[in-house]
């Protein structure tokens, strides 16, 4: 037996062995998997489907919109300074003419990235500050609405009272009398 027919074997007696140990059911969450002659394995013919797309769910939260466009500036920024450093090195290693304007401008390029860093980190404290952190329950953010909510249901029943009062006349009279 040749390393071909060695390997179809495998993968057969691999396929074999997966489709044994699921049953009756297609990979795919519980659909009837089809016989080799297109019917399903109970009886009624059913058209196999395949989910294309299956939704799992994210292993980290989304980062807030401002603090992943500065984290993308900050990227292309630091990839933009590495090229120009690595070029101010090959031109100082060739005597090039242009080795001394490529350094000074690496160097300030190292500043700016600097900056760009910084400013995710600053964009990012802005943000959960504004925006209150979920994951700490001692979160001041929390805390303020909490008592927004308060005055919000406070104030609605006060306006449901006051309605109450001027659907039934109004006329300040404490009883029907």
């Amino acid at each position: 037996m040749g390393t071909a027919e060695r390997r179809g074997a495998s993968e057969e007696s691999v396929a074999v062995r997966s489709a044994t140990r699921r049953g009756n059911e297609a990979p795919d969450r519980g659909i009837p998997a089809l016989g080799g002659d297109g019917e399903s394995t109970d009886g009624e013919e059913q058209p196999y489907q395949r989910l294309l797309w299956i939704e799992e769910p994210a292993r980290r939260r989304r980062m807030p919109d401002p603090v992943r466009t500065a984290a993308v500036r900050a990227v292309l920024i630091i990839a933009a300074t590495l090229i120009q450093a690595m070029v101010a090195f090959l031109c100082t290693l060739a005597g090039s003419w242009l080795a001394f304007p490529m350094v000074v401008s690496s160097v300030a390029s190292t500043v700016v990235a600097t900056w760009a860093v910084v400013d995710v980190w600053v964009t990012r404290q802005v943000w959960n500050q504004r925006n209150g952190v979920v994951s700490e329950p001692s979160s001041t953010a929390r805390t303020l609405r909490r008592e927004r909510r308060a005055r919000r249901r406070q104030e609605r029943a006060a306006l449901r009272e006051q309605e109450r009062i001027r659907r039934q006349g109004g006329s300040g009279q404490l009883s029907h009398s």
